[in-house]
């Protein structure tokens, strides 16, 4: 059984100035929910329907509830028998950019855009993200949940990447149209790679921390890619 001051406080978790304040984030479904239950991340509450406790008896403090309650906490249209409360991962210093590929981000604004960016560099081993400020909150529950777990493994870090940028000692490729073809930039290991907003690419500010401009080859008469698509094309081409 959930109370109705329960239901509320897990409904206020879906807007980013609650989950700030309470340093938690909702996670949702069976998968997900068991990579989190083998993470680091610390489950502060689980809620979950009978057949999904009887399942995972080993596991202590599950709140049983019905799938009509579900349903009333739940952000997704089909609730699938679990939903965790997490708390938060606390980044403090910012990472280096040495010996690895990093992903800056400005202003991605579509939960599953940054979603898919986090599960694609995942698929790459790419775990470390630098973020604006006003790209979407990683713990955005539709971020959460179309990262298909890979938020597990990614960290995202958000700041002003002008500022991150200006000391990076690697060097600075930029997804933009006028830029190299890809395909001339061969295997590459440590490197930032900027991807820009969905609409306005990469925006005038970090153009000067840009050493190499990159484009995808374009065969067709797409006006231009999705940035998660394009992203991956990217990481492709350098890691595989």
């Amino acid at each position: 059984m959930i109370t109705k001051n329960e239901i509320k406080y897990i409904q206020s978790l879906y807007h980013k100035k609650t989950r700030d304040a309470e340093g938690l984030f909702i996670a949702e479904g069976e998968k997900l929910v068991n990579e989190l239950l083998q993470s680091n991340f610390h489950i502060q509450q689980l809620y979950a329907t009978a057949d999904w406790e009887a399942q995972n008896a080993s596991i202590n403090n599950i709140n049983i509830i019905e799938t009509f309650e579900l349903e009333k906490i739940s952000n997704l249209a089909t609730p699938n028998k679990v939903l965790a409360i997490v708390q938060q991962r606390k980044n403090i210093a910012l990472p280096l950019a040495k010996n690895t590929i990093t992903l800056v981000l400005d202003g991605i604004q579509d939960p599953g855009n940054m979603g898919t960016i986090i599960r694609i560099a995942d698929w790459f081993g790419i775990h470390q993200i630098i973020a604006s400020n006003d790209t979407v909150d990683i713990y955005n529950s539709k971020v959460v949940q179309s990262t298909m777990g890979s938020i597990i493994r990614v960290n995202c870090w958000y700041t002003a990447p002008d500022n991150w940028l200006q000391h990076c000692v690697v060097p600075v490729y930029g997804a933009l149209l006028n830029g190299v073809n890809l395909q001339s930039t061969g295997k590459i290991s440590e490197a930032v790679l900027v991807i820009g907003n969905e609409s306005k690419g990469i925006r005038p500010y970090l153009l000067p921390h840009i050493q190499q401009a990159i484009t995808i080859p374009r065969v067709g008469g797409a006006e231009s890619l999705n940035a998660a698509v394009a992203t991956g094309i990217i990481l492709s081409h350098w890691v595989l």
